[in-house]
C-alpha cells in the first residue's frame, strides 16, 4: 500500500482535532482504569524506509490494538529503531501509512500526534525541577494552570515521587529518573505510549523492578504501548504480543509464549532465547508423530505431521532435556561427554559433545537431587517428542 499525501487543509484539520479532543483530566483517569475507547489502535501498513542503499524497514504492516503492550525485538541494525521514529514522526516514511485511530497521522509532526515517549537516556531537563520537567507537556499546550498543577500532582503520586516535585534531576536516582521521564510521558494522556529500551542504563536488579512497575502501570492506565528492546528476556515479561524484526521486517509476531515454543523460522528460535537446532530429513510419519534421521547420525521422535524426504531442523530448548532413564531404546537419547559447565543460580548449563560429534546445550535445574557429571565425565540425556519443535529448512 503507498501512502497518498493528504491535503495540507486536511493535515490540519486533523491536528486541531487531537488538540481539541484532549478535554479529559488525568485526575478522573487515574481515580480508575481507563476506558478503552481512550486507548488507540495503531496500525503500520507497509511502511519503508532507506538510506541510501540501505533498507531500514521492507514493507512493514503491522497492527496493535487498544490498551496492547507491543514489544518490538530484534538485533543491532535490524529497523526496531527507525519503526519507532516513524511511529513517533521522527522519520518519514517512504512507502506506506501510520494509521492512529484510524487517522492518517503519516505527515503530521511529532507534537500533534498525540504520542507520549521515554527515550533511554531519559531526556529530562537538566535546568527543570520533577515538577518543571513533568509539567512541561501541559504547559506547550497552553492548559490552565490549576489543571496543570493537578494533573502533576496525581501523575507524581502514581509513579511514587510525591515530595519530590521541588528536586533537580541530578538529585535523583537512575530510577527516579526514569519515573519521571515516565510521569512526563504520560501527564496529558497520550493516545499512544512509546518506550525507546527505557531500562538499558540501569543495573539489572533495578531494571526487573522497573519492568514490573511500567508493565502495572500500563495496565492501570489501558494505554497502547510500543516497548522497543534488544532484550529478550525482557520482551517475555513484559509483551502482550512481541514483535521480531530481522534486517528490516518482521519475522514473527505473536504472544510469548507462542514465540519462544513455536518459532516461526530458524532466525527467531536462535534469538529468542537459547535453542539447538538440529538438521535433518523426515524418514518415516505415524499419526502426530514424525522420525527424522538426524544429518549427525542420530535419529529423532518429534510430534508434527510433515511428508517424508522434508528437510526440517528440530529446535531443542536447553531446558527441554532430563537426565536419561534407563529405557535405552529410546530414539531422542542423547550421549556424550560435558565439555563445560556453567552455574547460573536456579540452573546449570552444561555444553555436551555427543558421540556423533557435535555439541548441543543444556539447561537443568540446580537442586535436582540426581548427581550432576562433571566436566570430561559421560552423560545421558533424552527428552518427549513434543519437546521438538521442526523448523522448515530451505
Amino acid at each position: 500500500m503507498t501512502r497518498l499525501a493528504a491535503e495540507p487543509q486536511r493535515r490540519s484539520e486533523r491536528i486541531h482535532i487531537h488538540a481539541t479532543s484532549e478535554q479529559r483530566t488525568l485526575r478522573s483517569t487515574l481515580q480508575g482504569p481507563r476506558q478503552q475507547s481512550a486507548s488507540a489502535r495503531l496500525e503500520l501498513c507497509e511502511i519503508g524506509k532507506s538510506y541510501g542503499p540501505v533498507i531500514a524497514l521492507d514493507g512493514v504492516n503491522l497492527m496493535v490494538e487498544p490498551g496492547e503492550l507491543l514489544t518490538i525485538l530484534g538485533p543491532s541494525g535490524s529497523g526496531k529503531t527507525t519503526l519507532l521514529k516513524v511511529i513517533a514522526g521522527f522519520e518519514i516514511p517512504e512507502t506506506g501509512a501510520v494509521l492512529l485511530r484510524g487517522d492518517d497521522v503519516t505527515l503530521i509532526p511529532p507534537a500533534g500526534r498525540d504520542v507520549g515517549m521515554v527515550f533511554q537516556n531519559y531526556a529530562l531537563f537538566p535546568h527543570m525541577s520533577v515538577r518543571g520537567n513533568v509539567a512541561f507537556p501541559l504547559d506547550m499546550r497552553r492548559r490552565p494552570k490549576p489543571e496543570i498543577d493537578a494533573r502533576v500532582r496525581d501523575v507524581l503520586s502514581l509513579v511514587d515521587l510525591a515530595g519530590y516535585e521541588d528536586r533537580l534531576p541530578r538529585q535523583l536516582s537512575g530510577g527516579q529518573q526514569q519515573r519521571v521521564a515516565l510521569a512526563r510521558a504520560i501527564v496529558f494522556e497520550p493516545l499512544l505510549l512509546l518506550l525507546d529500551e527505557p531500562f538499558g542504563a540501569l543495573d539489572r536488579k533495578l531494571r526487573d523492578t522497573m519492568q514490573l512497575e511500567v508493565r502495572r502501570l500500563q495496565k492501570r492506565l489501558a494505554i497502547t504501548t510500543i516497548f522497543i528492546t534488544h532484550d529478550q528476556e525482557e520482551a517475555l515479561v513484559l509483551s502482550d504480543r512481541i514483535a521480531i524484526m530481522n534486517r528490516g521486517r518482521l519475522e514473527q509476531v505473536g504472544q510469548p509464549a507462542e514465540i519462544y515454543n513455536h518459532p516461526r523460522n530458524a532466525f527467531v528460535a536462535d534469538f529468542v532465547g537459547e535453542s539447538n537446532i538440529l538438521p535433518g530429513t523426515v524418514i518415516d510419519d505415524r499419526p502426530g508423530l514424525v522420525e527424522i534421521a538426524l544429518d549427525n547420525g542420530l535419529r529423532l521422535e518429534a510430534a508434527g505431521e510433515l511428508p517424508r524426504g522434508a528437510r526440517v531442523g528440530a529446535m531443542i530448548r536447553p531446558e527441554r532435556f532430563v537426565p536419561a532413564g534407563n529405557d535405552p531404546a529410546s530414539y531422542n537419547r542423547f550421549r556424550g561427554t560435558v565439555t563445560e559447565i556453567v552455574y547460573v543460580g536456579v540452573s546449570q548449563k552444561y555444553r555436551l559433545r555427543l558421540e556423533s560429534g557435535p555439541e548441543i546445550l543444556l539447561r537443568l535445574p540446580a537442586g535436582m537431587t540426581v548427581r550432576f557429571p562433571g566436566v570430561n565425565e559421560p552423560f545421558a540425556v533424552e527428552l518427549a517428542p513434543q519437546d521438538v519443535h521442526l523448523l522448515h529448512l530451505d
